[in-house]
């Protein structure tokens, strides 16, 4: 009685004991404005979630991962061949932490294919609840995909887990309102100029004889209306609505089984406008003459009403289904997007748009740890919203860096650049994971790293007893606090008698600090019941493991366990 039902493999009870690192701030790696909050992170991913944990719990609204598939192949960038249960591990340690930096209405995004997404759900059941779970989205790649696969059957899907930090009321029937989602599709232009137009194109309709005739527009003039903080704008966005309610619209991307619009679109050229005049043999417009615009290729979609003006947005409110398909997520040249080349491991910008459309605000939070090329940050940057992102080994500066970088600068005009208008701004600060605090020397004893001086070694210390390190201006020992009345001092020095006295002078009644030190007399122990005093590294060593060079999943040769049924043969 009493147990419950859970994933379990072979090393799931060796828990993880992660060290919180210091994350040092390599400004000579920012680029952009120097007052942004952004964070690109160069390590091992656990590490550095590890390290966010403090300042980051509950307060990442929008978190994606596309962690490795472990399809059982070597791919060039990293080593996608996992023994299943290691693959588990590390995942469970990571989506543990993710699930503490979530805001408590944040939601995580977790993409994967078949070899791992039904193992991932129970995994995500256990640390988020079944109860959050909130769709299991299957992503259908383009069919190129599938191109040399042998077997059977050719996949030609991914797989997207979605769950939400805080509890969902009804589980089986989630609205967007309790999801705290956006609707996608908006209504966000409108046509202030028609210009005029020039017959291009003229051919008689098949299902009636009547003529389809097809201008092409010159000198249009399309508006786009800015929906950023909509809430400060209402009043403003509502009258704008209202007196373009009748040039409002959106693109629609017609079915490719609609013949008659196939056979227009043939016809027509990116980024231009156009319209046709044809007589309808059926629907509600039948046997009247009707007119269609078409802008970017794309069969526009009026607003006829008011209705759907709600906070300041404009909407067309429509039910997405779980099935999400290539064509509604165009996927162009995703090798080259971005400016960096990385075949294979992209997820396309328009798939991101929409994740992150959806799923925040300007100025959330945006998390990937398995940020590969970058493009969640670069999505996240064009959209306005704050990011963190972290990748490990060289491609966090020749792909992600170098993506970023260009992004900013406005150089990158591809992927939903223009869709978004986007032109360049905002920046980043690089940071690199410190070293580990603790090393073992030759004799396989503990001691302090080298390359940590004092203000490393006092703020990791801090960062370990989840003391906050900010030193007082005036009293030395105030080095990081806690509580209101709580402090922690950080020494390399040998503490005597006078120099405690010198500090508990300045100590008020109901103040209390811990000293951290390498040595002390031993008469010291018991000098103030307001001083604890530890020495370091002891007081760290049961706290997690050090010296642990990174946690990831490049793992080519993974252990041979023993059958457990040979002691019985």
């Amino acid at each position: 009685m009493g147990n419950k039902l859970e994933l379990t493999w072979y090393g799931k009870e060796d828990a993880i004991k992660v060290e919180p690192r210091l994350l040092l701030h390599d400004s000579t790696k920012d680029y952009g404005e120097k007052e942004t909050e952004n964070m690109l992170i160069h390590g091992d991913n656990l590490l550095a979630l590890k390290a966010l944990e403090k300042d980051f719990a509950g307060q990442v609204k929008c978190i994606y991962i596309d962690p490795p598939f472990n399809t059982r192949q070597a791919f060039e960038h990293y080593d996608d061949n996992l023994e299943h249960s290691i693959w588990l591990n590390l995942m469970n340690a990571r989506l543990k932490i993710l699930y503490k930096l979530l805001e408590i209405n944040g939601v995580l995004w977790v993409h994967l294919d078949d070899n791992e997404v039904h193992y991932c759900k129970i995994l995500l059941d256990g640390i988020f609840s079944r109860s959050n779970f909130v769709a299991h989205i299957t992503y259908e790649r383009s069919a190129v995909a599938g191109l040399g696969q042998g077997g059977y059957l050719v996949n030609t899907t991914e797989h997207i887990l979605l769950y939400k930090k805080g509890v969902l009321s009804d589980k089986t029937n989630v609205s967007y309102e309790e999801l705290g989602f956006n609707i996608i599709k908006r209504y966000n232009r409108y046509v202030k100029s028609f210009g005029t137009r020039t017959l291009v194109r003229e051919f008689i309709a098949k299902s009636n004889g009547q003529p389809v005739k097809v201008y092409e527009h010159s000198n249009v003039e399309i508006e786009t209306i800015s929906l950023k903080s909509p809430k400060e704008r209402e009043e403003e966005i509502r009258e704008l609505f209202v007196q373009h309610i009748d040039t409002l619209f959106r693109g629609n991307r017609v079915q490719k089984e609609n013949e008659f619009q196939n056979y227009i679109l043939d016809g027509l050229e990116k980024e231009k406008f156009y319209s046709v005049d044809y007589i309808p043999s059926r629907g509600k417009n039948k046997d009247e003459e009707t007119t269609l615009y078409y802008y970017n290729c794309e069969l526009l979609s009026w607003l006829k009403d008011t209705t759907s003006i709600n906070d300041g947005m404009l909407t067309k409110s429509q039910k997405m289904t779980t099935l999400w398909k290539h064509g509604e997520i165009p996927k162009a040249d995703i090798a080259n997007e971005g400016g960096v080349y990385f075949p294979r491991s992209k997820k396309p910008e328009q798939l991101l748009k929409r994740i992150i459309e959806m799923s925040t605000d300007e100025n959330d939070i945006v998390l990937d740890s398995f940020l590969g090329s970058g493009t969640t940050a670069a999505v996240a940057q064009k959209m306005g919203r704050r990011w963190i992102g972290i990748e490990m080994g060289t491609h966090a500066y020749t792909l992600c860096k170098t993506r970023l970088d260009k992004v900013i600068s406005g150089e990158d005009q591809g992927g939903i650049s223009k869709a978004v208008g986007w032109n360049g701004g905002g920046g980043y600060k690089f940071y690199e994971l410190a070293p580990s605090l603790i090393n073992y020397d030759k004799f396989d004893e503990p001691i302090i790293n080298k390359e940590y001086d004092a203000d490393m070694l006092a703020a990791a210390v801090a960062l370990h007893e989840g003391y906050t390190y900010q030193p007082d201006a005036e009293l030395f020992w105030k080095q990081a606090y806690g509580t209101e009345n709580s402090y922690l001092f950080v020494t390399t020095r040998h503490l005597t008698d006078s120099y405690m006295n010198s500090i508990m002078d300045t100590m008020k009644e109901n103040e209390f600090l811990i000293i951290a030190c390498k040595s002390y007399d031993d008469k010291l122990e018991h000098i103030s019941k307001k001083i604890v005093i530890k020495k370091i590294p002891q007081m760290l060593l049961s706290k997690c493991e050090f010296d642990k060079e990174n946690y990831n999943f490049n793992i080519i040769n993974p252990p041979v366990y023993e059958d457990e049924e040979a002691d019985y043969e």
